[in-house]
């Protein structure tokens, strides 16, 4: 899940919410006055800024500078080769999301297995361990958690709110940390210095954000905002002014293969600006290098060579997005206009891979793909124009399309098969549409079939490896369209296709003649020729895994590397099996 599905999802939590106190008006504390922290010095256009609360997660290869154009941010000071990891951290705070509590443990968030289940919390019974270890260590900040959980829960009017959603768990854990330290304490400081868009809030997003804040008044047992100053909160305003600070350097908690389960508060990483095309990633890799219980471990890992004084820069949103799309939702998240290479690149000679349809003519080219104020495109390889027919088929496809992906989203941990059938079903309609595969929303869609058909291959007969095989296949050629080699939504794609490369639904593998192999033009194919085709992809992405998460890969690095190796020994078995047999002849 992207990060703005996971905001959405938030905030449809949110929604389900109950408050017992009358709400504060978003006006009344869009209009209120807040102390705002200004720079007396005079800054070049880029000067090098000493922060004390930083020095500690920096390396001395890189650097906080101020710019005079987008403020703070953190800058190579040495030449770094891609797939260096530039920053290491644990963050402030990490929680997990309602759907995840169950599976993961709160405290090193690794998975529940298999074998050894996860102990649960016996006070506020929501929170799951993977140890007692696990579990005493993180007592001290779960103790008055524990409390307000179990009283969020006795008050709540049905089982679909008894949970807190993560925001207000988040927001609760970094509150009592904060409490703990005081306000002089460096982790004080850091949240302090956080950019807040609190002045500048859209109206939905200032509605928004003065529903968690009586929430979280609610969740600390509080009678009003007044009460946090045991917190360093002295008034609604500031109480808002946090909430927007949270919101606007919240990081999406994943998984070694990129899957959402969570949220994380991490300083030092928002000081990181955004471009659409990043030089750098935020992953949660887990190797073995770093002992369980130090994680979760953020890792800021460049995907190409960076010179000294380049800027380190990381995407906020999903980047497979249209400009349009991108710039939209910087601006009601972030509150900027992006200016990135991306974003101010001419499209007038190659079409946008990510807005783009087939040629009418079929000549090999391809169209913009067209808008409802600029409906008239022609193709940049032939000139044919688009008809006005076939623009309103476009454009019914990709609003069809939008839809069935946010309602599919929605189903896709609830009811699996429905969703499956949703986005089957769509995508009929972008074939009559002539959509590229790696436009929008067709690639998301493509993406979300081929994850739900992993999902209920073990469990539905009715699903066809073959075909989820090519789907995969049909994702990661258009990834290498929009993501550099080495990034890890790319890497992770290319793994996915190679593990189930490894798997032959037709029969088990035999020391059989190579004449009972597949003809060379079917995909996938099958025997050995499919083994092969496995052992070049796993290969593939182990190259691509150890750049975008980093030396080894992570974790799934680690697993892509051992069964890379399998495949080799299994297929060697198979060619000492012919060459025997063919010898005895």
């Amino acid at each position: 899940m992207s990060f703005t599905s996971l905001k959405q999802a938030r905030n449809q939590r949110r929604l389900k919410s109950y408050l017992d106190s009358q709400p504060l008006s978003a006006t009344e504390i869009l209009n209120s006055s807040v102390e705002i922290a200004t720079v007396t010095a005079s800054l070049s256009s880029t000067s090098a800024l000493k922060i004390d609360w930083a020095q500690d997660d920096l390396p001395t290869s890189v650097e906080v500078r101020q710019s005079s154009h987008d403020g703070r941010g953190i800058w190579a000071k040495q030449k770094l080769k891609r797939g260096t990891p530039v920053i290491s951290l644990k963050p402030y705070v990490s929680v997990l999301s309602n759907p995840h509590l169950a599976a993961y443990c709160s405290k090193c968030f690794s998975p529940s297995e298999e074998r050894k289940s996860l102990k649960r919390c016996s006070k506020c019974r929501v929170l799951h361990y993977c140890s007692a270890a696990c579990q005493n260590a993180d007592w001290d900040v779960h103790k008055p958690e524990c409390s307000s959980i179990q009283r969020w829960t006795a008050g709540a009017p049905n089982a679909a709110v008894a949970v807190p959603g993560e925001a207000i768990r988040c927001i609760g854990r970094l509150l009592w940390d904060l409490q703990k330290k005081g306000s002089d304490h460096l982790h004080s400081k850091a949240i302090r210095s956080m950019e807040s868009h609190r002045t500048s809030l859209s109206t939905s997003s200032a509605s928004s954000q003065t529903h968690i804040a009586h929430s979280i008044v609610k969740y600390l047992r509080v009678s009003s905002p007044l009460e946090l100053s045991e917190y360093g909160i002295g008034s609604a305003a500031e109480l808002v002014d946090f909430i927007s600070r949270f919101t606007v350097n919240t990081f999406t908690l994943t998984t070694p293969s990129l899957s959402s389960i969570g949220i994380s508060i991490s300083p030092v990483a928002a000081l990181i600006n955004h471009s659409c095309e990043p030089n750098a990633v935020i992953v949660f890799p887990r190797s073995s290098q770093s002992p369980q219980k130090d994680e979760p471990v953020l890792k800021v890992v460049t995907l190409r060579d960076l010179d000294p004084n380049e800027e380190i820069l990381t995407s906020y949103i999903d980047t497979v997005l249209p400009r349009d799309q991108r710039q939209a939702l910087l601006k009601e998240t972030y509150h900027f206009a992006c200016q990135c290479s991306l974003c101010t690149r001419d499209y007038s000679a190659t079409p946008d891979p990510r807005a783009s349809i087939f040629c009418p003519k079929k000549c090999g080219g391809m169209c913009p793909i067209p808008s409802d104020d600029v409906k008239i495109t022609r193709c940049l390889k032939c000139g044919q124009q688009l008809s006005e027919k076939s623009a309103g088929v476009v454009l019914d496809a990709v609003r069809l399309g939008q839809e069935a992906l946010d309602k599919a989203s929605s189903l896709e941990t609830t009811d699996p098969m429905a969703a499956l059938r949703l986005v089957t079903n769509i995508q009929t309609t972008f074939a009559q549409a002539n959509l590229t595969p790696s436009t929008h929303p067709s690639l998301s869609l493509t993406r979300l079939r081929c994850s739900l058909m992993i999902t209920l291959l073990s469990t539905n007969p009715q699903i066809s490896l073959n075909e989820t095989i090519r789907l995969s296949a049909i994702c990661v050629s258009a990834l290498r369209d929009l993501y550099p080699e080495g990034h890890p939504v790319r890497a992770i794609a290319i793994a996915e296709l190679g593990k189930l490369l490894t798997v032959d639904e037709s029969s088990e593998l035999s020391p059989a003649p190579v004449v009972s192999e597949s003809p060379s033009n079917t995909f996938p194919p099958s025997g050995v020729k499919r083994l092969r085709l496995a052992h070049e992809t796993l290969t593939k992405a182990y190259a691509e895994l150890e750049i975008g998460f980093g030396p080894g890969g992570g974790l799934v690095g680690l697993e892509t590397l051992k069964l890379a190796r399998e495949i080799d020994q299994e297929i060697n078995v198979w060619t000492r099996g012919v060459r025997n047999v063919l010898e005895n002849r």
